[in-house]
């Protein structure tokens, strides 16, 4: 039998950084006036500079864009999705870009609790199954894992929740 999971040792933190380690708990929602793009099947599905990040300690940012921003038919399948103890309960998507379709790798909170209002409707996108996704020119790397939906950018240093052994953090 193993202990209770330790804190782990953040990355440094050079100029101009964000330690993923001084966010906070419970989380907090920002805007972004970078553009924010997503890429499915060789097409641009969604693009806005006018989007939300979710900032909480461990976790790469969460970027959440307004329903407006994402090209019609490229949602689908609408499902009961999990439950967030910070935004309530979300809805997943399939998602629809050329000739790809990427289940169960969007969602949104329709309904969420009183600190997330500003999301209501807003779509994250899980950043793996795309072709790829941007936070200004920088592509980002998936938050490591299948559970979690954050996006990396070259910025924002970990180490991050989500990989073999990070559940209890």
């Amino acid at each position: 039998m193993t202990g209770p999971a330790r804190r782990p040792v953040p990355d440094p933190v050079g100029p101009g950084a964000e330690s993923v380690w001084d966010y906070p708990r419970p989380p907090r929602l920002e805007p972004v006036r970078e553009r924010l793009r997503v890429v499915l099947g060789g097409a641009v599905i969604a693009e806005t500079e006018a989007g939300f990040r979710v900032l909480e300690t461990s976790h790469p940012p969460t970027y959440y864009l307004p329903p407006d921003a994402i090209v019609a038919g490229a949602l689908a399948n609408p499902r009961r999705g999990g439950i967030c103890e910070w935004k309530g309960q979300a809805r997943l998507f399939d998602v629809r870009g050329g000739d790809r379709v990427a289940p169960g790798a969007a969602w949104t909170y329709p309904a969420p609790t009183p600190d997330f209002t500003r999301i209501a409707g807003y779509v994250a996108f899980y950043a793996g199954p795309m072709d790829a996704c941007f936070v200004g020119t920088e592509r980002v790397t998936p938050q490591p894992g299948s559970f979690y939906g954050g996006w990396i950018t070259p910025g924002i240093v970990g180490p991050f929740k989500g990989g073999p052994g990070t559940m209890g953090w």
